[in-house]
Parts: structure tokens; sequence; C-alpha cells
């Protein structure tokens, strides 16, 4: 292997969204630095979290049938049953459903937990809540999808936290889409709840981490009973 291709297999992509982003970033850390240095160093830091943010690292997706995997890089924030947003249009029954939560230093690139085609995209203007409030699942800015499978419905909901200000889409209703695939990005710290149906059993417990694309969430196909943690 050459230098080059060393260099280029450590180099994790920008996604194209942050772009702008880490342009204005740094042309202010340059404002900053003719003010005076000091600060011009606070916004040159200030644009390497701006670039770390927008990171959009490859991910190796486990595909075996029946297993759900994560949409999102965070902490799993709750895990249990509850009512799915009305405009999912999945019942006012309370479903099985894993809540990830993204801080400003995780990625936020989502993929989808599951593979399947997508027949509803509803997007529901909200307050800015903390993300990690169970209340947040109510009243925040969301963006929800569901995608039909062989197993089921899921739904996946996009849910902007105490500083994002925009949820992005890169799906659109019918579109076919697989385990692991990138659907939407969320700026800046949010969540992502995933609804599954009653015999998904988890395969994480509350406070671990979990990787966009990797870890798996839960199993469909699982016979044995359901994990106990314990945090050590």
């Amino acid at each position: 292997m050459s230098m080059i291709d060393s260099v280029r297999r450590q180099i994790v992509p920008i996604h194209p969204e942050g772009y702008k982003f880490i342009a204005i970033f740094a042309v202010i850390a340059l404002i900053l630095a003719w003010i005076w240095s000091p600060l011009g160093w606070i916004g040159f830091i200030l644009t390497m979290w701006c670039a770390y943010f927008f990171r959009d690292p490859p991910r190796v997706t486990p595909l075996r049938e029946g297993l759900i995997v994560s949409p999102a890089d965070g902490i799993v924030s709750s895990i249990g049953y509850f009512t799915p947003p009305p405009e999912l249009g999945l019942g006012d029954k309370p479903l099985s459903r894993i809540s990830v939560f993204m801080s400003v230093f995780d990625c936020h690139v989502n993929r989808a937990p599951v593979t399947g085609r997508i027949t509803r995209i509803a997007y529901k203007p909200g307050l800015f809540l903390n993300a990690d409030l169970d209340k947040a699942s109510e009243d925040n800015e969301r963006n929800s999808m569901i995608i039909e499978t062989a197993h089921g419905r899921f739904g996946v909901v996009q849910i902007a936290g105490l500083i994002a200000r925009r949820i992005l889409s890169f799906s659109r209703e019918g579109d076919s889409i697989g385990t692991g695939e990138r659907f939407g990005l969320i700026r800046f710290g949010s969540r992502v709840d995933v609804y599954m149906p009653d015999n998904a059993v988890p395969l994480v417990g509350l406070g671990s981490k979990a990787i966009a694309g990797e870890t798996v969430l839960a199993d469909l196909s699982s016979t044995e009973p359901r994990r106990s943690y314990k945090v050590g």
C-alpha cells in the first residue's frame, strides 16, 4: 500500500451538507484571528469541531434476516413501549421502541435500521426541547417515516434536539432502502426513535453505545429470552 493510499484510508469523509458550515466557521475564524489572535485559535478549534460533526465514515452493516440495526450514533436512551406519533398512521396502541440520543460529538448521518420500502414520510414542526426527554417525542420538531418490510411496518422518527434547527431527509416516499443505507441527517444534537413489531427482541441495554449501520438494536428472529443488563 502506498503512502497516499494509507492517508486516504485514515481520512474520514465529510458529508456534502457540511461544506458550507465548515466554510462559514473558517471565515469567522479568520475574522477573529484578524481581531485578536487568541480568538482566531478558538475559531480554528470550532471549525475543526464542525468538520468533525459532519463526518460520514463508512460502516460495516450486518445483513442477516431479522436484524434491526441502529439508525444513529449515540447512546441508547430509551427502551420500552410507547405510542407512535399520529402522523405515522400506526394507531394509538403502544409499540416497542428503542431511542438513540445523539450528542453534538456524535456522527449525525442517519441510516436505515431495516430493508424495505418507504411508504410514508411526514414532517411536523415543533419545539426544540432536550431530545433526551420523553416529552420531546411529542413536542419537538420531527420527521417520521414508515418502512414496509416482509416482517411488518417499522416507524423511524428523527427528532430535533435542544440546539438542532434542521432535519434533512435524503429519501422519498416509494423509495426502496437497504439496511445501513443513509436516509437523513440532523443538525446539531438530536434523537432517532425506532418503532418495531412486538416480536422484536432488544439486544441492547439503556446506556449502551450505538453505532449507526453497525450496532444491532434488536432481532426479529431471536428465540432467546429478553436480556438484562447491569452498569459496571
